[in-house]
């Protein structure tokens, strides 16, 4: 091939065959593969390198172990390289100048208050208030000897240890200290929500509830209290529902807008304006889903700034009533009510507050019919006596009590198959409604109470029902026996200072006819007539006196106190027979009382003036 430079008239393919290399013996290989021999070397070489890098690695090794033997005879007795004590280091430090050095760090914040992080809050801890003290021999020691590890020593040429200090420290008082920081570092979640300065509404972030761990926290405190950086407070946490995005949401979304500009109600023949603080007081708040804010409005608040100035277009409903004229039941007419429905304008009121304009509305209202219409009450029957009773003998304040009850209770209608509570008829009984104090049993002793003397109009009710056979729906006997009443046949009443109901007097009218009670009081009897339709005839029978008890004596040191010679106690069994007169039969029903003996009162001179 011309130009390639083979010699003329040579056959090119003896120069283009493969050369293969001398191929080594497997004795020639080594660890690492194959030893290739150049000819002429001597085949004793490879061993004769194996003992140079043996020579290497002791010369090695034994220079290591000098400079390890030189480090710890240089070293001997001096604080590890690398330790640092609280934050200062004194490695490499004979102990005597580890000491002065860490004094001279150490000592001028050890009298200095300790700060104390305990999740979001900071606060600060007096060291000798809580019994803390630093043992500088014991600090020192902590340090350790020199380590003998060659890789522990080579290391902390690069690295540093942390040791900290050694405390003395009065386990009671550190835990007092803490216990005593307790209203500052502990706090109960606080949920976000949105506040109103005026009519500007300003977020309340949301925060997790926290509580210190005190054991713990106790450790913590003596591990670190020294260490010239906050002491991180060990803490339980109580998550919140509501996120800072949730609540600046409905801040911006809604309530800004809520309260940008007055909103005009339309009432029945009169408006109400609300203002922008108004309309913030009828906000309410709660957490919703995702950490949101819900916003809804407070229909009791509404009700509250709403009301006022649309009281005159509303109208307030009353009962068909039986008013005695010339002794004689009378019926009053009843009157149908209106009034807002507040219900069903709930969720237009919230919708005209995220309007920017038009922000008026007109409210709906719903008539009330009565609850006993003047039709109902002309149908009723009311139109005889059908039980009557009269009692006597009250003091003059029990009077005043049972006139004001008497005046209440008149009237009342009882609907057929209709239970009457009086003491949910009446509602409370205190100063607020007219009662005053008057005398009451309590615990076997006589004493004073407001709307004291009521008993006395429970008892007169009791045997009014009792003749005219209605059915009894519960009553309870006085504890023991006051001799103006009918043995067996007696009542009492009793409501606490927050008008809760503790003991009733209730009856159940039986039939389809209804009842009206009418109240007869003088100032020294109350009468109390049922009227309604005559269906019963009844009679009642008690029993003579049996199982006897006698009086115990009761010493009584307070102001007003009255002797007395007691009475024995004693059970009767009282029975009440009903014949109806519809159906000509008869019925009889017995309850059975025990009366408790009277004490015999032993008045002692009250205690002495702040005794």
């Amino acid at each position: 091939m011309p130009g390639v430079g083979f010699p003329a008239g040579e056959d090119a393919t003896e120069y283009l065959q493969p050369v293969t290399p001398p191929q080594p013996k497997p004795e020639d290989s080594g660890v690492y593969g194959p030893v290739m021999i150049e000819p002429g070397e001597d085949e004793a070489a490879p061993r004769n390198n194996r003992k140079k890098a043996l020579i290497v690695a002791a010369a090695v090794v034994g220079a290591f172990g000098l400079l390890y033997g030189l480090d710890m005879l240089l070293s001997s007795g001096n604080v590890p390289r690398g330790v640092t004590v609280a934050g200062v280091d004194v490695g490499g430090l004979s102990h005597s100048e580890a000491e002065k050095k860490l004094r001279d760090a150490i000592e001028p914040r050890l009298s200095k208050p300790v700060a104390l992080k305990a999740g979001d809050i900071t606060s600060e801890l007096d060291p000798k208030a809580a019994g803390l003290e630093l043992d500088w021999n014991a600090t020192i020691d902590r340090a350790g000897s020199q380590p003998l590890s060659p890789i522990t020593r080579v290391t902390s040429f690069f690295t540093s240890r942390e040791v900290g200090v050694a405390t003395k420290a009065d386990d009671a008082k550190v835990a007092g200290a803490l216990e005593a920081m307790r209203g500052k570092l502990d706090h109960d979640p606080i949920e976000g929500t949105i506040k109103f300065e005026g009519a500007t509404p300003v977020a309340v972030e949301p925060h997790a509830g926290q509580k210190m761990r005190a054991e713990e926290a106790a450790g913590a405190v003596v591990a670190n209290w020294a260490s010239g950086s906050p002491v991180d407070v060990p803490m339980d946490f109580t998550p919140v529902k509501t996120t800072k995005e949730g609540v600046e949401k409905a801040l911006n979304d809604v309530v800004k807008t809520a309260v940008s500009a007055p909103v005009k109600i339309k009432g029945e023949g009169k408006d109400a304006t609300l203002t922008p603080e108004q309309i913030a007081t009828t906000l309410a708040f709660a957490p919703g889903d995702g950490g949101a804010l819900s916003v809804a409005v407070n229909k009791d608040k509404l009700v509250e700034v709403v009301a006022p100035p649309l009281k005159d277009t509303v109208k307030e409903g009353k009962d068909a009533q039986i008013v005695f004229e010339g002794g004689r039941p009378t019926v009053k007419p009843s009157v149908d009510g209106l009034d807002v429905d507040w219900d069903k304008n709930i969720q237009p009121y919230y919708d005209t507050l995220l309007k920017t304009d038009a922000r008026e509305l007109k409210f709906e209202y719903k008539h009330t019919p009565a609850k006993v219409t003047t039709e109902q009450a002309n149908k009723m029957g009311i139109k005889e006596v059908i039980g009557e009773f009269q009692t006597g003998g009250f003091a003059p304040a029990s009077g005043v009590n049972i006139r004001v009850v008497a005046q209440k209770v008149n009237g009342a209608i009882v609907k057929p198959k209709e239970t009457f509570s009086l003491n949910k008829y009446t509602g409370p009984r205190g100063t607020a409604q007219g009662y005053v104090e008057a005398g009451i049993i309590e615990n076997g002793i006589p004493g004073m109470a407001v709307g004291g003397g009521i008993s006395q109009f429970a008892t007169t009710l009791y045997n009014a029902y009792y003749y005219a056979g209605m059915k009894d729906a519960g009553h309870k006997e006085h504890s023991y026996w006051i001799t103006r009443y009918p043995k067996g046949r007696e009542a009492t009443v009793f409501m606490d200072g927050a008008g809760n109901s503790l003991i009733d007097i209730a009856f159940t009218n039986p039939d389809d006819t209804g009842v009206a009670i009418q109240t007869i009081w003088t100032p020294s009897s109350i009468k109390i007539v049922l009227w309604g339709t005559k269906n019963y005839d009844v009679t009642g029978s008690t029993s003579g006196e049996f199982a006897p008890t006698q009086p115990q004596e009761k010493k009584v040191n307070k102001a007003g106190c009255t002797p007395s010679n007691g009475a024995p106690g004693f059970s009767v069994t009282d029975t009440r027979t009903i014949k109806d007169r519809r159906s000509g039969q008869s019925r009889s029903e017995s309850r059975t009382v025990r009366y408790d003996p009277q004490f015999k009162i032993i008045c002692e001179p009250p205690p002495p003036a702040g005794g």
